[in-house]
């Protein structure tokens, strides 16, 4: 059974990660990692560094500096090397989903969430594989929550979304604008002007110029944020992805290339926001309260599991299921201390076989910057990934 959540809210352990005291937080578009899963200029750059023409995205397990297109990008077929009933036939079925696991569930996205019902295709996979694939095609806007808020408007603004460097969460108000100088060991901070009202984006125009690597200096020292009106003729940007209708494990781990998986509410999980590149710029690129936020290219897409897109959970000590990894293995929320982790037995991906004999993954808490840790499975082959 589904929960649809009907605003956005943090879950337990980011309001415990928070810190509100000394804390600014600036809106920089995001961005993602350069496939080495260390922040650098990906599509995002400072709130996304590729600035191309906005379309429908194609997610795939690909670094997030591809150019985005409209179409998805399969690995050739290739015969098969060995002929039926042979010693190598069978080592290569024993590669073949070495987890429990019953496959993708396509009922379990929320309404909205998918633009059209998946298609089973033919595709091989990153290690050779060849399966069958759901083509999904996700709306890039939750339909279970309100997205919002971002920025504050003053140093005395209670309100706002979230943001994070890899070290820490914060609460995006205004008292963390009023300390952003104290943060981060720098006076060039200065985000607000005498009267305390913050310098946010506050038009398409200054918002582009915003996401893009080389940030435009009127805009430096900006809280930047987007909206869904600033998109390409107002309209959320789709994404496609190819995703193993059962998993398929891979010889060994691998850390993601690129954009990581899907929610169940039609947003992208994308890579590690560049949030070196975004201090750099003297911008904070603003999470709303589910951990996503606007690019001018991308859309709306998601950087932190808080807590939203969630379904009931099944076991009561496991957090619950909120999005499919690309290799097609659930991810489920963080857990909320390190003690019910290391009683989990999570692996080196953040994963384990839950009560139900299915493997899933458990996400990053948020302030890691990287949703999920690494991939156990195969994803889809894509010859134009570096």
């Amino acid at each position: 059974m589904r929960t649809h959540l009907s605003r956005p809210y943090r879950s337990s352990l980011a309001r415990r990660a928070v810190i509100a005291a000394a804390t600014p937080v600036l809106l920089v578009a995001c961005s993602s990692s350069d496939g080495s899963d260390s922040i650098a200029p990906t599509t995002e750059a400072v709130v996304d560094e590729d600035v191309a023409e906005s379309g429908e995205a194609v997610t795939e397990d690909t670094p997030d500096d591809a150019e985005t297109a409209d179409t998805v990008v399969e690995a050739p077929e290739t015969e098969a090397d060995t002929e039926p009933g042979t010693d190598a036939e069978a080592e290569a079925e024993a590669e073949v989903v070495t987890e429990p696991t019953d496959g993708l569930d396509v009922s379990l996205f929320f309404d909205g969430a998918l633009v059209t019902e998946p298609d089973v295709m033919d595709c091989t996979l990153s290690g050779g594989t060849e399966t069958t694939c759901y083509e999904i095609i996700v709306s890039g806007f939750p339909s279970s929550y309100d997205v919002g808020p971002f920025c504050p408007t003053t140093i005395d603004d209670e309100e706002g979304g979230l943001w994070w460097d890899g070290e820490a969460i914060y609460d995006l108000n205004g008292e963390f604008i009023q300390n952003l100088s104290v943060i981060y060991s720098d006076d060039n901070w200065q985000m607000f002007d005498a009267d305390g009202n913050v310098f946010v984006t506050e038009t398409a125009e200054e918002f582009d110029l915003a996401a893009r690597p080389d940030v435009d200096e009127s805009l430096q020292n900006h809280c930047v944020q987007g909206m869904l009106e600033w998109l390409t003729n107002g309209e959320p940007v789709t994404s496609t992805v190819l995703i193993p209708t059962t998993p398929v494990a891979a010889e060994t781990s691998a850390a993601p290339q690129g954009n990581q998986g899907i929610t169940l509410d039609g947003v992208v999980i994308a890579a590690s926001a560049p949030v070196e590149a975004i201090l750099g710029a003297y911008t904070i690129a603003a999470f709303d309260d589910c951990g996503a936020h606007y690019n001018p290219v991308d859309g709306y897409h998601l950087h932190g599991a808080v807590g939203c897109s969630e379904i009931e959970a099944t076991e009561d000590d496991d957090p619950a299921m909120f999005g499919y990894a690309l290799d097609g293995y659930p991810i489920h929320s963080p857990f909320e201390d390190e003690g019910a982790a290391a009683e989990a037995g999570l692996d080196e991906c953040n994963g384990h076989i839950g009560e139900d004999g299915t493997y899933h993954y458990h996400a990053n808490s948020a302030e890691q910057n990287q949703v999920v840790e690494c991939l156990i499975g195969q994803t889809v082959a894509n010859t134009d990934a570096a």
